[in-house]
């Protein structure tokens, strides 16, 4: 049973953008549906929070480029 504050996705989710796993379809030149999941690259980094603590969290690849985090 899950803690109604996780998602379901909680292991690929960035923690600073949102950005999760999207779900679409797979087109083949004949335009066969097939089903498939677009994931996120997210990496474990090491930040500093609001309040000075330091503590690992997920990240999205993006988001580490663009600098939107404090790294510690």
């Amino acid at each position: 049973m899950q803690c109604p504050e996780q998602e379901e996705n909680t292991m690929a989710k960035c923690h600073v953008t949102g950005k999760k796993t999207l779900s679409g379809n797979k087109r083949s030149h004949a335009l066969n549906a097939t089903r498939r999941k677009w994931k996120v690259n997210v990496q474990t980094v090491r930040i500093v929070d609001e309040n000075g603590v330091v503590k690992k969290v997920k990240v999205s690849a993006r988001a580490i480029k663009s600098g939107k985090l404090n790294r510690a």
